[in-house]
Order: C-alpha cells, then sequence, then structure tokens
C-alpha cells in the first residue's frame, strides 16, 4: 500500500502580495464607483430642486428673489437672507441666513434642517421663506 503524499503549493511571498493588491484594488474601484453614483445622485437631486424652484419666475419676481445652483447647492436669495439646500450622501441639509446682520455674504445659518428627497427639501425652503417673510 503506497500513500500519495499531497504537496502543498508553493505560496510566496511575491504571490501572496500581488493576491492581497488585487483584492484591494478591487475595493478601491467599488468604493469609488459607488461614491462617484452617490454624487450623481446628488447633483440630479440638485438639479431637481432648482428646476422646480425657477419654474415659477412670476412668484420669483414678486418677492424679489432669485434662485441660483452651484453643483450641489441650490439657493433662494433675497437682499436679506439666503435659503440653501446642500445635497450630499443621498441627504439635504437645508439652511436659513440672514444677511442683514453678517459682516459677509455668506452668513452663518440662523436655522437647519437635514431632509432625505427634494420633496422635503421643497417643503423645508417653503417654511424657511414663510418664515423670514412674515
Amino acid at each position: 500500500m503506497t500513500s500519495k503524499i499531497r504537496k502543498e503549493p508553493a505560496l510566496s511571498l511575491k504571490d501572496a502580495f500581488e493576491v492581497e493588491y488585487a483584492r484591494r484594488q478591487m475595493e478601491r474601484r467599488k468604493r469609488e464607483e459607488a461614491e462617484r453614483k452617490q454624487q450623481e445622485e446628488d447633483l440630479a437631486r440638485a438639479e431637481r430642486l432648482y428646476d422646480v424652484l425657477r419654474s415659477d419666475a412670476t412668484f420669483l419676481h414678486d418677492r424679489d428673489l432669485t434662485v441660483d445652483r452651484r453643483r450641489y447647492t441650490v439657493s433662494i436669495d433675497h437682499r436679506d437672507f439666503r435659503i440653501a439646500a446642500y445635497f450630499e450622501a443621498g441627504k439635504a441639509s437645508v439652511t436659513s441666513a440672514d444677511k442683514r446682520t453678517a459682516t459677509t455674504t455668506t452668513a452663518a445659518p440662523r436655522k437647519q434642517q437635514t431632509v432625505e428627497s427634494v420633496e422635503e427639501a421643497l417643503t423645508v425652503m417653503a417654511q424657511f421663506l414663510v418664515d423670514e417673510t412674515r
């Protein structure tokens, strides 16, 4: 009776390094792809909110408001205040700032609320606008 001796395949430091390096590269690419996808979604949400806000030009004009979008941020500006929504990581941070007492044009926010959707951002911006115009 002969027994067969199984030899383990030779493992080298180089082989182990290359396997680990490839694994990490794949993980990095997956993270980068997920981040790129999230950024695209955030940008699309900002564009959608911007389109909704500027669709009523008469309302904006009557209240002396302007709407602007800079990448992930959509803002409603008035000479006395700014209401902005910043989209990041699938959420939006909506802020209201008073320009009357600010020393710079980027006034510190007085109010801030985090929301999950464009619709919620629109609702909170409307609430902040009512607060500013009453």
